[in-house]
């Protein structure tokens, strides 16, 4: 399994496997409601709606899916996009979905139609994941870039860039002896400052 997510009611949890298929399972009896198929390649991302009505994935054959929970009918099918699908997010208000993905872009689609409404560009790595704030109002994305962005979802604005400090953020090593430049180059990446 490379991803779950649960319904809203705490009544399903779905899974995301590698052999295509999205499995719906009862979380009192631990047993298979329903298996959905569709994808041509490993599922890499499912989430719930926040109303529990729809499920999104995402694909390694880089294709989206929206699908009617109840009856795991395939609602739409977005054309094959140019990099994977990485992660995804309901709006509250289920009208959005929100992308991160391995072209380092967060995208922001309509759900009735499918229609891509943004691109959002600042990282420049993987976007491993996106969540809405509960008041649908930002959007944050986490990056292997180490940074998180919070987007404002009506201009599309990254309003801020969190990126933590390395370990070594601040501390001095000018003058240190006794370290090779291999070690010093490490160091001033981890944070370190070399200033005389």
């Amino acid at each position: 399994m490379r991803a779950c997510s649960i319904s809203p009611n705490g009544q399903l949890v779905a899974s995301a496997s590698q052999d295509r298929t999205i499995r719906l399972w009862n979380v009192q009896s631990g047993q298979t409601v329903r298996t959905l198929h569709g994808h041509i390649n490993g599922v890499k991302w499912v989430v719930f709606s926040n109303d529990g009505r729809l499920l999104a994935s995402s694909s390694y054959d880089r294709t989206m899916r929206l699908w009617e929970a109840a009856s795991g009918r395939t609602l739409y099918t977005w054309p094959a996009q140019n990099s994977t699908i990485l992660s995804m997010a309901f709006h509250p208000d289920g009208a959005l979905l929100a992308t991160g993905a391995t072209d380092h872009t967060v995208r922001v689609w309509a759900v009735h139609d499918g229609q891509l409404l943004a691109t959002l560009r600042g990282h420049t790595d993987l976007v491993e994941s996106v969540r809405f704030s509960s008041d649908g109002r930002w959007l944050a994305s986490g990056s292997a870039d180490e940074t998180i962005r919070l987007w404002d979802i009506e201009t599309g604005a990254c309003e801020h860039t969190l990126h933590a400090d390395g370990p070594y953020a601040g501390m001095n090593i000018a003058g240190v002896t006794g370290i090779s430049a291999a070690q010093k180059a490490a160091l001033t990446a981890l944070g370190a400052v070399e200033t005389y």
